[in-house]
């Protein structure tokens, strides 16, 4: 029962996040249920006791005040490899998340930030190769220019989650925007 996450939406009943998949550890999600933060939408059939409550663990809520999520996602390792799509920006080739790295285009030592515009995924030979030189040192090309993601490009980049590695009380939120099946 540990490892079961609560599916969180926003109040319009549209996930905060489709990758990674907005949710909470139950715990939280109790917790923000019994201080009238969000609405119970679905519950698992595992049920928790207290000295004065008992209730069902919830599989998905909903947030009773709307988050606007207009903007920019936040910049993290994780969120770079999303909007790369899991590729090296220089050989082309996919790899998992444990295979890559990410280099700054402009090297630190030469000035460079750590900003979406400057950083992209590497692997780890094309990041070795590169080193501290510039592109043209090297002769590398970029397969995209870095830039800033929003919301909505990142969510696009992720793909979907599919029926299968979720919750059946959470699959009518996951795919309110999919082809409807005759």
């Amino acid at each position: 029962m540990n490892a079961l996450q609560t599916l969180v939406l926003n109040a319009d009943y549209r996930p905060l996040s489709v990758f990674p998949l907005s949710s909470w550890h139950w715990r939280d999600a109790v917790t923000a249920l019994l201080l009238d933060r969000v609405a119970l939408v679905a519950n698992y059939e595992q049920v928790i006791h207290s000295p004065r409550l008992t209730m069902q663990v919830p599989s998905v809520v909903a947030l009773k005040r709307y988050q606007p999520l207009d903007g920019f996602p936040a910049f993290t390792r994780y969120n770079i490899y999303v909007r790369d799509q899991w590729r090296c920006q220089y050989c082309a080739r996919e790899f998992p998340s444990s295979e890559l790295t990410f280099d700054h285009v402009v090297p630190r030592s030469r000035g460079g930030r750590t900003t979406w515009d400057n950083v992209v995924t590497a692997c780890a030979p094309c990041n070795s190769r590169k080193g501290a030189k510039s592109l043209r040192a090297v002769g590398m090309t970029l397969l995209r220019a870095p830039h800033r993601p929003t919301r909505r490009e990142l969510a696009h980049s992720a793909g979907h989650h599919t029926v299968d590695e979720v919750h059946h009380s959470w699959v009518d939120y996951l795919y309110w925007d999919s082809e409807l099946d005759e």
